[in-house]
């Protein structure tokens, strides 16, 4: 269950994010609502992975996943460029979330 709870908390930030730029501020309110369920979905979910993963390492994917996938969003819907820089970057995330998945001994789904 750890994952699914995870995969929900994940895509409910992301979603959160992503409507928080429509939002102008909170002034628009149907873009403010999705913000507002997203993340209370997100931490109410992030607070059931905490049962299966430590704190740590829950945080580490959390984020990392958050920061690939609003990365990709802002290219593909928000004409958002991405540098060489910033792909490396990506990479490094990517490559770290894999390490604490596959080779930490700390992970104990």
């Amino acid at each position: 269950m750890g994952y699914l709870y995870l995969i929900i908390a994940i895509i409910s930030e992301v979603i959160a994010t992503s409507a928080l730029k429509e939002t102008l501020g909170f002034s628009k309110l149907l873009p403010s609502l999705i913000v507002f369920i997203g993340y209370s979905t997100s931490f109410y979910f992030l607070s059931l992975v905490l049962k299966y993963l430590p704190i740590g390492i829950t945080y580490a994917i959390w984020s990392g996943a958050g920061i690939v996938l609003l990365n990709l969003i802002g290219y593909l819907i928000f004409n958002q460029k991405i540098d060489m820089i910033g792909l490396i970057g990506i990479a490094l995330i990517i490559s770290g979330v894999i390490l604490i998945q596959g080779f930490s001994s700390t992970v104990n789904l």
